[in-house]
């Protein structure tokens, strides 16, 4: 393993939700002093349940207040961040647009410009999303699809992208833009997205709802896939070229909600559990899928798992975590 991230002072925003507590846990691995920024005590994040909170520098605070982001990056001379603190969920966004523009716009701003303030860092890697692209006729997204968001979470994410370019070629930040689809993986606690939903639902031997029509089509990335991704990009970015620049990642898997469901059913031994089908999801875009073609080329990057070796990790782990937590 290369020493690339041995003794880097490393700032991860998001650190307790999914991408964050495995990007923590692989830098932890790779010997990065980590410092992350936690907002909220969530005692089942695997941050505290893997013991990884006591491996790492904690600073309490949002990504909402400037200062308690320049301090950080101050006091403890960060090299690289990692800034994947967001308000992810679609619904949350449409029920309280306020607090996901204050988290997802403002939040990059700071984060941009508190790394400007205090100088020093050498990278940043902001969490975009394919919802930035909004909805769009032509398929595959590529990075040169207009960003074009209209429900509130996806106009967060095409703000977050416009920012993080305006600091890059406005004031030389080193900054690249990641965008990929739908995370999952072991960890994800929020319970109203799809593949935690069935795995719990299914070892509870329950059908699963299935709030739209299920023929949506999403683009699901393996949240392990999404920590090589975010880190081999990140290590590529003392090459000018890369900075500036956004970058899809993809396993390039067309596959709908009612095809991912039944995937999962069938891992688990328990085709007989017929999905109930709602179809009432508003405000939500029918198809959307990435091309990962740029990463590909100008990275050499590629996806180090494929679906079924992923689903069988993360539906173990969902095992595991329900098994041990209280009724």
């Amino acid at each position: 393993m290369s020493k690339f991230w041995q003794d880097r002072s490393v700032l991860i925003t998001g650190c307790t939700g999914l991408l964050g507590s495995w990007m923590t846990q692989e830098l932890i691995a790779r010997g990065a002093r980590v410092v992350g920024l936690v907002r909220d005590w969530i005692p089942q994040s695997r941050l505290f349940t893997e013991g990884l909170s006591n491996q790492i520098t904690t600073v309490y605070g949002s990504i909402e207040d400037l200062g308690t982001l320049e301090r950080a990056i101050n006091e403890y001379e960060v090299d690289t961040v990692f800034h994947l603190a967001a308000q992810t969920i679609v619904g949350v966004a449409n029920r309280e647009p306020l607090g996901t523009f204050e988290a997802n716009i403002k939040g990059t701003w700071n984060i941009l410009e508190a790394c400007r303030r205090v100088g020093g860092v050498s990278r940043i890697v902001v969490a975009s999303s394919d919802k930035a692209y909004g909805d769009q006729e032509i398929l595959p997204y590529d990075e040169q699809t207009p960003l074009q968001g209209e429900h509130p979470y996806d106009v967060s994410k095409s703000c977050a992208d416009l920012l993080c370019r305006t600091y890059y070629v406005t004031y030389q930040l080193p900054v690249c833009i990641t965008r990929c689809g739908n995370f999952y993986g072991g960890g994800d606690l929020n319970f109203n997205r799809i593949v935690p939903d069935t795995i719990r639902s299914t070892l509870r031997d329950k059908s699963i709802v299935i709030r739209s029509d299920g023929t949506y089509v999403r683009d699901y990335f393996y949240v392990k896939d999404g920590v090589l991704a975010y880190l081999h990009l990140a290590e590529q970015m003392d090459r000018p070229e890369i900075l500036g620049e956004a970058f899809n990642f993809s396993n390039e898997l067309q596959i709908s909600v009612l095809e991912l469901v039944h995937k999962i059913l069938k891992l688990m031994n328990k085709p007989h559990l017929e999905p109930t089908i709602l179809n009432q999801a508003q405000n939500e875009i029918k198809h959307q899928y990435l091309s990962a073609e740029k990463a590909r080329k100008l990275l050499n990057w590629r996806s180090q798992y494929d679906l079924n070796d992923a689903l069988l990790e993360t539906i173990q782990w969902y095992k595991t975590f329900l098994e041990s937590a209280p009724a």
